[in-house]
């Protein structure tokens, strides 16, 4: 690939390529690259698979980092595994956004769901992850109970009304086409298409670097359900390390759920990391109380 071709966040320096992650104009993280895979604009952003020294393959949407082989499976355990765990009988998934397929996966790990929406406004997205980022996305086909639908997230849950049991929200940040998956017009849509004991959850960025954005999350669930709990995952991709979750819930709440339907096949949950995640530092608890 040719330095022409590079979106002003790659770099080519002496022979090796780089890229700078630019995070809030304040600081800027290098990742030295051993090859850009793929690097393509689609309709809505740029896409770019690229094998790097540290993390393995990782997806890139406009210069930021998404998933990556090494700790994909954590963010994807914990968005799935959580919510698929607190309630009891989850028969219909949706999946909004989740283009690397991450979420999807571990959801087909159970039983339970007997159908799986995925609703992905970006192609490109999915069809360079099935094809580039294996470990993320899996091999060969995807399990038949998964719905692909190459829609606005926005427009399917306005149409969807006492439909799913669980809706996971895997977003990118609010940037860009996912900026509106963190207002409360979205999260009161998403409340109508979950049945009488639903449930959501979704990711609710960084309680270090982004505690405005966590806050505005929770706060605004508070107001449209009665259980809401926030828990955390280490991701070393991420900025700060430190990630927050919200799940919010119509019935169930995460504390009281039988753990043992917890799937063994994972790498990174277990029932005491479940429960561990739950026990907030003090810092946070002062944020929400």
């Amino acid at each position: 690939m040719q330095n022409k071709e590079l979106p002003d966040f790659f770099s080519k320096k002496e022979n090796e390529f780089w890229m700078t992650e630019d995070e809030r104009g304040t600081m800027k993280l290098n990742y030295r690259l051993k090859n850009i895979i793929s690097a393509k604009h689609s309709q809505y952003q740029h896409v770019a698979i690229v094998d790097s020294y540290d993390f393995g393959r990782c997806l890139v949407l406009d210069g930021i980092i998404q998933t990556t082989a090494l700790d994909g499976c954590i963010y994807n355990e914990m968005i799935s595994h959580v919510p698929l765990v607190t309630h009891p009988n989850p028969q219909n998934v949706l999946v909004i956004g989740g283009g690397d397929c991450g979420a999807a996966n571990e959801v087909s790990k159970y039983d339970e769901p007997q159908s799986i929406d995925m609703v992905e406004i970006d192609a490109v997205v999915v069809e360079e992850c099935r094809k580039h980022l294996p470990e993320v996305a899996g091999q060969g086909d995807m399990d038949k109970r998964v719905n692909i639908l190459y829609k606005d997230g926005l427009v399917h849950v306005k149409e969807k009304t006492d439909h799913y049991d669980i809706a996971i929200i895997d977003s990118s940040d609010p940037v860009g086409p996912a900026t509106k998956l963190f207002e409360k017009e979205f999260y009161t849509d998403v409340s109508r298409c979950l049945k009488e004991d639903g449930l959501m959850v979704c990711q609710s960025e960084s309680p270090v670097f982004y505690r405005d954005i966590m806050l505005k999350t929770f706060n605004t669930l508070k107001e449209l359900f009665p259980i809401v709990r926030l828990y955390l995952a280490v991701v070393p991709s991420y900025p700060g390390g430190l990630w927050s979750f919200t799940l919010a819930s119509k019935k169930y709440d995460p504390l009281n759920a039988d753990l043992t339907r917890l799937c063994k096949h994972t790498k990174y949950i277990n029932q005491g990391v479940f429960k561990g995640s739950f026990n907030l530092p003090n810092f946070m608890r002062e944020y929400i109380e």
